[in-house]
């Protein structure tokens, strides 16, 4: 039986995830008996031993796995179980780096090469390095040293495409780092995933910025644009580039185009100092200056907002998107892309979609009854209460549908 995984670095992290699992193999056996009766239940533990690896590692287990995992099943220790499964390489290669790849395209398409977006979520899952962080910490993962890659390159997709093709499982292979230290970004202008290059080359190219916003909203909290329209928001913020009359109608403006715009421009405006270099094939961070993108059709409608720094406001705190769940322990407004990462992943809405997204993939379904949306509900708050460990979520979600 496993009690421990191996990532966990330091002893206080050890002994909260030790108490955690213990409280969720609880849980889960308390789900468990419910659905089947005593002799039935131990007499399934092989068979679900079975489909809890297949759900989460997509290979057969050998059987020394199948066997200590139904074990740990037959004795009620479900989230133990479910590490097991984790700890083969395919969970890594396979199952998270597909669950994550659609984030970084605009075509949401797992058939691209491994990058550096992908590589990062890959590492925080690995390393229990709490998800929260995603849209905000200055964090990178590469390949290790010794493997024989190419260096790793702010300008280029070499390094990743080359571990990719290694054959060395990203379980093993991933090292942790810092954009700064790898690409030169300030500390305070990193963002987690949203200033890799993958996310950078997909949705800072040309445009205004906000393809940025609204596919950050699409993948980590599981609402695209027209699910978070308020016509009720003060419109002061709309940028110079939308027409106050498209079309010579200015009803389409006050019941269409501001819905969206009075929320998602000041928001967006925190990347207002970022870019993408096709030519050199980089990110680019202009300190104290603003993109000339912002300023993209500004004679659209001059007296709109013209774009003076980074600052930005949540006008979503209030109004009907207050139902998003909104931190309390933060200001609602910043400097930036990091301190709006850090708005977005404290919402309710960021963690029950990090739920929705991996019971999709676990489950192989969307969650489809009362029952369902219970659970995930409560997995969602065992997610914030324990630290943002995603690989915990895996567990917990596919010990729920192991058993369909």
């Amino acid at each position: 039986m496993r009690m421990i995984p191996r990532w966990f670095p330091r002893q206080d992290r050890r002994a909260r995830s030790i108490a955690a699992r213990v409280t969720a193999n609880a849980a889960c056996a308390v789900l468990l008996a419910s659905a089947l009766a005593p002799s039935q239940a131990l007499g399934d533990a092989r068979t679900q031993a079975k489909r809890l690896h297949d759900r989460l590692a997509g290979v057969p287990p050998g059987s020394a796995v199948l066997d200590e995992m139904t074990a740990d099943i037959a004795a009620g220790r479900f989230i133990d179980a479910a590490y097991t499964a984790m700890e083969n390489g395919a969970f890594y290669d396979v199952t998270l780096k597909n669950f994550a790849m659609p984030w970084t395209n605009r075509d949401q398409s797992v058939f691209e090469p491994l990058n550096d977006y992908v590589a990062t979520v890959v590492g925080m899952v690995r390393d229990d390095v709490p998800f929260n962080q995603v849209l905000s910490e200055d964090i990178l993962y590469t390949g290790r040293s010794g493997l024989g890659l190419p260096a790793f390159s702010p300008a280029n997709n070499d390094h990743f495409e080359a571990l990719e093709k290694s054959g060395v499982s990203l379980k093993d292979a991933l090292a942790r780092t810092t954009q700064s230290s790898m690409t030169g970004l300030p500390p305070n202008a990193t963002a987690g995933v949203i200033t890799s290059r993958a996310a950078a080359k997909a949705f800072f190219i040309a445009g205004t910025n906000r393809a940025m916003f609204r596919f950050t909203l699409i993948n980590h909290l599981c609402r695209d644009l027209e699910q978070l329209q308020d016509g009720t928001r003060p419109a002061d913020r709309i940028r110079q580039d939308v027409s106050r009359s498209p079309g010579g109608d200015s009803r389409i403006f006050l019941n269409n185009c501001i819905t969206c715009h009075s929320g998602m421009d000041p928001l967006a405006q925190a990347y207002a100092y970022y870019d993408y270099d096709e030519t050199t094939g980089r990110l680019v961070y202009t300190a104290g200056q603003v993109r000339p993108k912002y300023f993209n059709n500004k004679e659209t409608f001059r007296p709109g907002y013209s774009t003076p720094d980074d600052r930005w406001d949540n006008y979503w705190r209030q109004g009907r998107n207050s139902s998003l769940g909104w931190s309390a322990l933060l200001p609602g407004s910043g400097q930036g892309a990091k301190s709006m990462g850090q708005e977005l992943a404290a919402t309710q809405a960021f963690a029950q979609c990090q739920v929705e997204k991996v019971f999709r993939n676990v489950c192989f379904r969307d969650p489809s009854d009362a029952a369902d949306r219970a659970r995930v509900g409560a997995i969602a708050a065992s997610f914030q209460a324990n630290g943002y460990q995603l690989k915990r979520v895996f567990a917990e979600t596919a010990t729920y549908c192991m058993g369909d």
